[in-house]
């Protein structure tokens, strides 16, 4: 089945760069909401003696006909808005429920989980090769990033680990083409990794601890949330953000002064060109090779964060990319370049 989204559409215009879970949340408070005011109506109806009963013709025959006309003008008015948002939660409310099925079904919310942990150096309470091992979790490919994630994070797996991991991933279907490449990148790369800190946001000022599916699990829903793991992940700057948010800032540091500067008003400077003291508002972005959608939001959060005072200091950031790669097509692009080494 398929689903058109467009600008039309209130909830997703507000809800497009949300994580899924709340989205669920958001869904459901509007179920709620939706459900209240159809019982509300129904009481009106009640009230005016539409609903044919002895007690309703009572309640009639006690309201001023300006009672009615009032009432009457508000349902007209309120109806059709509350049909259409039903239509569209119903609709968003089908889309959640196909993702909720994948999460449950793939084990998504435990890869999850496990993810953030190895980004942010956490204690993990299950082991990679469990993982990776189990064949009720997850697809080839889910075990393939999770262990590609663990690989880039860490500097401690030894050669007989490394190849012990590998015969595991060939074992559960998993085409070991994309590891090849980047265990290649990661002998030659000279990137310092840790600057790249995960616990450290700068843009959004501090990281943020967020219970997902809290809210769900607490209450009756809509959803069965049966078997999904109520996460708490932390709202982080990624790389691409930190790094903007440096040179936007005008902070001198890591990123910064990796970066060309150019002033068209100097005419002679050369690598010693004089810096200007104030911030910029505008920023274009722009990746050579893949970008993702995880980036852009990212930015895009970012920019929300600092806009919170005068409009005259307010932050534009546009963000591009040669294309856009979802998981599964950088994944193949990593396999490709592997099977051509």
């Amino acid at each position: 089945k398929e689903y058109e989204l467009g600008t039309s559409d209130e909830f997703w215009m507000k809800h497009k760069g949300s994580p899924f879970p709340q989205v669920a949340e958001a869904i459901q408070e509007s179920i709620e909401e939706i459900k209240s005011k159809q019982e509300d109506i129904q009481k009106m109806k009640s009230d005016l003696g539409l609903a044919g009963d002895a007690e309703a013709e009572s309640a009639l025959s006690s309201l001023s006909l300006t009672d009615n006309t009032a009432k009457l003008t508000s349902t007209m008015t309120d109806l059709p808005k509350l049909l259409e948002k039903k239509k569209f939660i119903d609709m968003h409310t089908s889309l959640a429920s196909s993702i909720l099925d994948y999460i449950k079904k793939r084990r998504l919310d435990v890869f999850f989980e496990l993810e953030e942990k190895i980004m942010s150096a956490s204690n993990l309470d299950k082991s990679i090769m469990e993982m990776i091992n189990d064949p009720e979790t997850g697809t080839p490919d889910d075990k393939l990033r999770l262990f590609l994630i663990y690989y880039l994070c860490t500097d401690n797996c030894t050669d007989a680990e490394f190849d012990q991991y590998s015969q595991s991933l060939e074992e559960a279907g998993c085409d070991l083409s994309a590891l090849t490449y980047l265990k290649r990148w990661k002998s030659y790369s000279m990137i310092e990794r840790k600057n790249f800190d995960f616990n450290q946001g700068q843009g959004m000022t501090t990281t943020k601890s967020v219970s997902m599916f809290s809210k769900l699990m607490e209450k009756s829903s809509n959803f069965v949330m049966e078997g999904v793991k109520n996460l708490v992940v932390k709202k982080h700057d990624l790389p691409i953000t930190k790094i903007v948010d440096d040179i936007v800032e005008q902070k001198t540091g890591k990123y910064n002064d990796d970066y060309k500067y150019l002033d068209p008003k100097i005419l002679r400077g050369g690598d010693n060109m004089p810096r200007m003291k104030t911030t910029f508002n505008d920023a274009i972005v722009f990746v050579v090779g893949g970008g993702n959608y995880i980036e852009y939001q990212n930015l895009t959060d970012y920019v929300k964060a600092k806009n919170t005072g005068s409009t005259l200091t307010a932050k534009r950031v546009v963000y591009g990319c040669t294309q856009i790669s979802s998981a599964d097509q950088f994944l193949l692009e990593l396999k490709r370049l592997g099977s051509e080494m």
